[in-house]
């Protein structure tokens, strides 16, 4: 098959009461637009009926894919979708967002040259953030870590993005963290390495709460920058 215009990938972990919904309300949005795509989901350690589902759901789609990892980490699973990603333009989404004005607003910017990145932005000017005010909070501080540890400079790194595929499989090929700070690291190199990248504001309103709890998330994240930070300030890779 011919590659497609559009690949979007979306990790999923125990996501069995939301998976079809969310991928049929995506799949309509894109169809509506009449843009060429694929969906891959990047299952990983799910214990749910996920698996199961995906399986039924892919099988009936040939524009959807999807591919199992037996450990949970959102990074790992984020990572392989990339790598396994087709199309000249690349979506990272996540399953309780999908959120098409965000689609919207990036692909005109990628395809008008000049931009290789665009990164939706919820800490942004113009964005509206509705998640509870202690997940707000670890964005923003997560946020100045980054930017005391790395000088990173713009204001969000984990959620929604769009890249050329092009441009940007080298970068991920360097990341070297998992966990939620792959999603960082991904961000941070593109900007380091002199990517033409851009924020944009998002509105985000999740469909559900999330499926790994905000404090379980700490010790990997706190750990991860650490070894990024080695990694990028005294190996200098």
């Amino acid at each position: 098959m011919a590659p497609p215009y559009l690949s979007i990938v979306i990790p999923v972990y125990n996501e069995a009461s939301i998976v079809v919904s969310a991928a049929a309300e995506l799949a309509q949005g894109l169809d509506a637009r009449g843009w060429d795509y694929e969906i891959i989901f990047a299952e990983n350690g799910s214990r749910d009926a996920t698996p199961q589902i995906l399986e039924d759901m892919c099988a009936k789609n040939p524009r959807l894919r999807w591919f199992h990892s037996e450990r949970p980490n959102y990074g790992v699973a984020l990572k392989a979708g990339i790598e396994k990603a087709r199309g000249t333009y690349v979506f990272c989404d996540e399953i309780d967002l999908c959120d098409l004005t965000f689609y919207d607003a990036a692909l005109p910017l990628l395809e008008k040259g000049g931009v290789d990145m665009v990164v939706g932005s919820k800490a942004a000017k113009g964005a509206s953030d509705q998640r509870p005010l202690v997940r707000r909070l670890a964005t923003r501080v997560h946020n100045k870590l980054l930017r005391v540890a790395l000088d990173f400079q713009g204001t969000d790194t984990h959620g929604l993005k769009a890249f050329r595929r092009e441009a940007l499989l080298p970068v991920v090929a360097r990341c070297v963290v998992d966990m939620d700070v792959f999603a960082s690291e991904f961000v941070i190199r593109a900007w380091r390495e002199g990517l033409r990248v851009v924020e944009i504001p998002i509105q985000l309103h999740e469909k559900r709460q999330p499926s790994i709890h905000l404090f379980k998330r700490v010790p990997n994240v706190l750990r991860n920058v650490g070894k990024l930070v080695y990694v990028i300030r005294i190996r200098g890779t």
